[in-house]
């Protein structure tokens, strides 16, 4: 007989009592009790801060890659203060905030030292108790950033370095960040060129350093405007307020033709295009060319941070599959932030952002990258049409989708913060922006097929962002929102569409749009043109179709599918193939011995992991698989049409 939950519940403790004697209270042993945990820091209130913070950074240290910081804090009377450092930060989705790198932090008033406390319970927050008559804290610390990449990631080279405001400041606790005023003045070394989107900028230079100054701005938007900075720099004018600021570990790689610059023109032509507004009165592409600076593609109102290989230009006919950076970084000016999630929407860098609705935030903007690239020239339809193949194929082999929904991969900055996983294709990553492209895909699709072609998703990027023309400022939306703006375009059940794709696990691969859009997937024995850029560049192999692993130019796989022929080989990440079929590895000899197993029905490779070796016999006869798209039916299709720029070509 089955046994109600409640019935369970109350036989519980007599359960407890009478099957595990050992662990029956003791009434004579004392047992602790739960301290009450005590959040002191002060909530954010939508005020005005009591005066103007300045903010010094000292940035000509670059031997040492140390950032020198002087800070004031005005204070308005004596008491408890809490200065916080940031640790929510926009565009990254998570607490990331750089706080192990901040040392040497000294507090003072009047020029007395002052003790201050780190909170236990926020170790971004240092609590400090201000004494009377003190109209200032006077702050100083050091900004050690990393040396090498293992410590994190490196934001100083002796060619370059990147400036985010976050990392060398603190601010008031108790205030919403966009009221807190704040001058920042910044030494660069001498004959340096930093940018950064804020206003009211002063240079000075001399023999010894560069020092900007600026104009007075909110610290919301001073964290919002980081700077590139180095000796080695270009500005091309992109025009309708846009320029492409770019700086290069050597000279000879900032060397652009008219033609590649004409492309990045068009670029901004076609999102404003597609946008019909623009919600900054300037953008500043900021774009590092280099091998030395850490990685980054990040999202500002008003600028974007973005680093490329340094021979972004010089070897530009190989690389246009990492074209789609800049793209999607400008996109974010009007999806993420002008228009924002609610729940990722914050007044502090100490709120805890909410990730549901990414899948509209980099979802939709990763889908958008990939046609402005197309729109605009800066990528070709093939590396389009090859990049949606590489990415749907991949999705159809993530058996992962059985039991974690897009959404719930909104919470991998969080929960995994971005780091490597043993087991991708089960475990899924952050799969909401390119399984959210292609979700957006199918409902661009399914919109011109309700619509006989009149209408697209082109109409809900003009209807939902941009609305409120030349306004800078921050709308934030909802899911009942993004659902009316798309029945505005097209009635239709876009609640349930969206919740089936994207909240719900177990559902199939996210080919729809490509079907809907007059293509479908095939595989063939050669790479497509996005495939081939990719694997010229990493000399990596793909092998996820044919062997279930991909293989990079040493031989050490990764990429397992899960209960794939490699991961049924006990093949796991980390090992490397020694040998194929007997003889030394490279790239060309499993692809051979992947061939040639056509007829021979099997492939022996030499594996070492961990200093151990052992040979396995894969049975395979299926040849190499890379996925294309190919077209369902004559003439142009409605994939076709929506490549097509919006603006007239010169």
């Amino acid at each position: 007989m089955r046994k109600s939950s409640s019935f369970i519940a109350a036989l519980l403790p007599a359960l407890l009592l009478t099957t595990s004697p050992a662990i029956a209270q003791d009434a004579a042993t004392a047992q602790p009790t739960a301290v009450a945990l005590d959040d002191s820091t002060p909530l954010p209130r939508d005020e005005a801060y009591p005066g103007t913070m300045t903010l010094h950074v000292d940035a000509t240290d670059v031997g040492r890659r140390i950032f020198r910081v002087q800070q004031t804090i005005p204070v308005t009377g004596a008491g408890p203060m809490t200065l916080l450092y940031p640790e929510w930060l926009p565009g990254k989705h998570s607490p990331r905030g750089a706080v192990s790198e901040l040392a040497g932090l000294v507090i003072r008033a009047s020029g007395e030292k002052l003790e201050w406390v780190r909170d236990p319970l926020d170790v971004y927050a240092f609590a400090v108790d201000v004494p009377a008559g003190v109209s200032q804290l006077d702050v100083e610390f050091q900004f050690v950033s990393p040396l090498e990449g293992n410590e994190g990631r490196i934001v100083i080279t002796p060619a370059m370095m990147n400036v985010q405001w976050e990392q060398v400041s603190l601010y008031p606790a108790g205030y919403y960040t966009r009221r807190i005023p704040v001058q920042p003045t910044i030494d660069l070394p001498a004959g340096w060129t930093g940018v950064a989107a804020l206003d009211g900028g002063t240079t000075a230079r001399n023999d010894d350093a560069t020092t900007i100054t600026y104009g007075v701005t909110d610290y919301e938007t001073l964290v919002d405007s980081p700077m590139f900075a180095g000796p080695y720099y270009k500005r091309f004018d992109l025009g309708q307020d846009v320029a492409l600021n770019v700086w290069a570990d050597e000279p000879k790689y900032l060397e652009a033709t008219p033609e590649q610059i004409e492309q990045h023109r068009r670029l901004v032509d076609e999102a404003i295009a597609l946008f019909g507004s623009k919600h900054f009165d300037r953008y500043e592409f900021l774009l590092g060319l280099t091998d030395e600076l850490g990685g980054i593609g990040l999202e500002h109102h008003r600028s974007s941070e973005n680093t490329r290989a340094r021979d972004y230009f010089t070897d530009y006919e190989n690389n246009g599959w990492e074209r789609g950076l800049l793209p999607h970084e400008m996109t974010h000016s009007w999806n993420g932030k002008f228009r924002r999630p609610a729940l990722l929407w914050t007044p502090d860098y100490r709120t805890p952002m909410q990730d549901n609705l990414l899948w509209v935030y980099e979802g939709q903007t990763s889908y958008w990258d990939t046609i402005l690239a197309v729109r605009s020239g800066l990528q070709s339809k093939d590396l389009a049409l090859g990049s949606w193949a590489r990415s749907a194929a991949g999705y159809a082999l993530e058996p992962g989708r059985e039991w974690r929904s897009v959404e719930d991969t909104t919470h991998d900055p969080i929960i995994a913060a971005r780091k490597a996983k043993p087991f991708d294709s089960w475990q899924r990553s952050e799969d909401y922006y390119v399984e959210g492209s292609l979700v957006w895909l199918e409902a661009d699709m399914t919109i011109r097929e309700l619509t006989d072609g009149r209408k697209s998703l082109n109409d809900f990027a003009r209807g939902f962002f941009g609305i409120e023309d030349g306004d800078w400022g921050t709308v934030t939306y909802t899911f009942d929102d993004v659902v009316a703006a798309l029945n505005a375009v097209a009635p239709y059940d876009w609640a349930g569409f969206l919740t089936t794709r994207l909240r719900r696990s177990g559902q199939p691969a996210p080919v729809a749009g490509i079907e809907k859009g007059g293509y479908q997937i095939v595989y063939r024995e050669e790479p497509n043109a996005y495939e081939k850029q990719v694997e010229g560049a990493s000399q990596s192999i793909d092998l996820r179709h044919s062997l279930g692993m991909g293989v990079d130019g040493t031989g050490e796989v990764s990429n397992i599918i899960w209960n794939g022929i490699a991961f049924r080989n006990d093949i796991v990440d980390g090992s490397r193939i020694v040998a194929v079929n007997g003889l030394e590895y490279s790239r060309d000899r499993i692809k051979d011995a992947i061939t040639a197993a056509k007829d021979a029905g099997k492939i022996t490779l030499l594996l070492e992991r961990g200093g151990r070796y052992r040979t396995v016999d894969i049975a395979y006869d299926g040849g190499l698989k890379y996925p294309h798209l190919e077209k369902t039916q004559s003439g142009e299709t409605s994939i076709d049409r929506l490549l097509e720029p919006l603006t007239e070509t010169k």
